[in-house]
């Protein structure tokens, strides 16, 4: 088999738990909204970079989660129709492997000359299927959802790496910083792991705070409101 041919992978099966529940504006947009709603004046003010920047962020994000589920979707059909390529390889000893790569194969019967026959048969059946389910994916739509899912999410990574970067001229800001970094980060929602009860802590600190320093800026009703749904767990 040529080099190229060791590269042919499972198709990319993607894990992220997407977000569920309906839309609830986040701490973010309240700060900002409360901002304006106290403060006229806060309107010809120079923007703040670290909001505008989540705010491209945000949509870069919801794009991509759904594109994600959309791409589930295709592919969960896909493998309904016609299953994920893989060959099963029956070992000397009698055991049944299952494969799905050509580095698993590899792996699995080794590169020696005594397996060289059984090693091109499984090879030369795994891309034919390899090639069937890339027909069907190319068919359905699922390579090109597949595509602009990681083409989003891509972007959407690119804008969280800028926040390291971007200054916050406003407590907006700040919370826009801490909230893009609970809605990507945590494992699932109220994680307990570290650190993101801690910073769960500190953005509740800021809506709590916030009213507090500057009453002139923020609505009244500040701390009733809800921070967007994140992963739930399972």
């Amino acid at each position: 088999m040529a080099d190229s041919d060791n590269s042919m992978t499972l198709p990319f099966v993607t894990r992220r738990r997407v977000l569920v529940g309906g839309m609830i504006t986040s701490i973010a947009l309240v700060l900002e909204k409360s901002a304006l709603a106290g403060n006229v004046a806060a309107t010809s003010a120079l923007p703040d970079p670290a909001l505008t920047l989540w705010r491209e962020w945000e949509t870069a994000y919801k794009l991509s989660e759904r594109l994600c589920r959309s791409q589930q979707r295709l592919e969960t059909r896909l493998v309904e129709s016609i299953g994920f390529p893989g060959v099963t390889v029956r070992l000397p000893e009698g055991e049944d492997v299952m494969v799905h790569s050509i580095g698993a194969l590899n792996e699995v019967l080794g590169k020696g000359p005594d397996m060289a026959a059984l090693r091109e048969k499984a090879a030369s059946d795994l891309a034919a299927q390899q090639a069937r389910w890339d027909a069907a994916a190319e068919e359905a739509g699922y390579t090109a959802a597949l595509r602009a899912e990681r083409e989003a999410g891509e972007r959407a990574e690119d804008l969280l790496e800028a926040f390291s970067t971007t200054p916050a001229t406003t407590l907006a800001g700040v919370a826009g910083k801490l909230d893009a970094v609970l809605r990507v980060g945590e494992a699932w929602e109220e994680c307990s792991e570290f650190p993101w009860p801690q910073i769960r802590s500190a953005l509740s600190d800021l809506v709590r705070i916030a009213p507090q320093m500057m009453p002139e800026q923020f609505v009244h009703d500040l701390q009733a409101r809800t921070i967007f749904p994140r992963r739930r767990r399972g």
